[in-house]
């Protein structure tokens, strides 16, 4: 998860308390029509895997910041379209819905461009 102040958190109750439990929800629902910032949702949690809902709406990487994770990262493009670019080489992947990128770990990266007038929905699965 990026270390910076561009972006929301909300936490689902899908976690270690209530594994027993099973959760029915729908990926599309529960999307703010207007985001300032990108928005981060935690929809499941375990010692040794978290996945993420991120939703972008016309949000990049802010110009000059690179992204370095300590751990891989999966991100699958649910809906709409994005720019991933990798510091090194200047390796540039356009995502469209169904794509999917494995970022592994310290690959310097940012998200250069997702369009403006429709929520981008990235499914990112992060491993321990």
């Amino acid at each position: 998860m990026p270390n910076n102040s561009h972006y929301t958190i909300a936490f689902s109750p899908l976690s270690h308390k209530n594994l027993m439990n099973p959760v029915n929800a729908n990926i599309f629902e529960n999307i703010p029509e207007q985001l300032t910032e990108e928005l981060f949702e935690c929809l499941y949690k375990r010692d040794n895997v978290r996945i993420e809902r991120i939703i972008s709406k016309g949000h990049a990487t802010p110009e000059g910041q690179w992204y370095d994770q300590d751990g891989d990262e999966w991100v699958l493009l649910i809906q709409g379209q994005a720019i991933i670019v990798y510091e090194q080489n200047n390796q540039s992947f356009h995502l469209n819905a169904g794509d999917y990128l494995l970022i592994p770990a310290h690959t310097r990266h940012r998200v250069e461009w997702t369009p403006p007038g429709l929520h981008t929905i990235w499914l990112a699965v992060h491993p321990s």
